[in-house]
């Protein structure tokens, strides 16, 4: 027997034993999805369960999961949650868009050059903690409809987090690495491309991640007004309307989606940050 025929079973008993550790790793992944889902549920129908026990509660009983649930079909069919994915969808990517275009300049530079961070520390902190709602009124007097200025809104709420973690991730950057690169030849647009972008992917992707978590809170109340779609408008008028099982389904499709959309992020970070290892 030769020494590759005794080595096959040893890289198959490896092969074996990492695809064991990656459907145990899976598995209990989807267990506590499941279970923390399912532990939410339990505390969202006890709590509505209290407070019918008195019978001048009864109407929040169209607060409980069932009511919500069973919505949901009705919702669909009648267009309600495709037209507030779409219209929703749109206005957060169009602000996030802007976010990473205006945001991930100004980190570089805050990260590159000193005198630039040191002249805009200051206002850019002084900025980033007015709540972005506080300046819808702005908004709407600047912008010539409700639809540019939701997404200016969105836009001011993003920003901040995406520039920042830049600055941050670049701070991190060896600054040895920029010599070597001089003394090879590199352009500055070499710096850019092979360097800087590559080096910050992980603090990038982590500063969009945090801003896409804020900019979904905000866009909910930015469309309570002025808008007939998305998912405020949708929210207010089953309020007016009295539909309480159709405004819980909706807060459930929201968060379905804001946990989509965050998932699919952090999908990005594993496969396309270096840190990955």
């Amino acid at each position: 027997m030769t020494s590759q025929q005794v080595a096959m079973p040893r890289v198959s008993g490896g092969i074996y034993a990492n695809m064991c550790d990656v459907l145990q790793s899976s598995g209990t992944k989807v267990l506590h999805f499941v279970v923390g889902l399912v532990a939410l549920l339990a505390l969202w129908w006890l709590a509505i369960f209290l407070v019918t026990l008195d019978p001048s509660n009864s109407q929040f009983k169209d607060f409980a999961p069932r009511a919500a649930f069973e919505a949901l079909p009705a919702l669909w069919q009648d267009g309600i949650i495709p037209d507030a994915i779409s219209s929703s969808g749109f206005r957060l990517g169009m602000g996030m868009f802007l976010a990473i275009v205006i945001g991930v300049p100004i980190g570089i530079m805050m990260g590159r050059s000193l005198w630039f961070q040191q002249l805009t520390n200051a206002p850019f902190q002084f900025l980033r903690m007015i709540s972005p709602l506080s300046w819808e009124p702005i908004a709407v007097v600047v912008f010539a409809g409700w639809e540019e200025a939701i997404i200016f809104l969105i836009a001011v709420a993003a920003v901040w987090p995406v520039a920042f973690s830049t600055a941050a991730g670049l701070a991190k950057i060896d600054p040895s690495w920029f010599k070597v690169a001089r003394n090879l030849g590199a352009k500055p647009w070499h710096m850019v491309t092979r360097i800087i972008l590559p080096a910050i992917t992980f603090d990038v992707l982590t500063g969009i991640r945090l801003a896409l978590g804020v900019a979904w809170i905000v866009i909910i109340p930015a469309e309570f007004l002025g808008v007939t779609s998305g998912f405020g408008y949708a929210i207010q008028d089953s309020r007016e309307s009295l539909e309480y099982s159709s405004l819980m389904a909706l807060l459930v499709v929201i968060g379905a989606v804001g946990f989509v959309l965050d998932s699919a992020i952090v999908m990005l970070i594993k496969r396309y940050s270096w840190h990955r290892g």
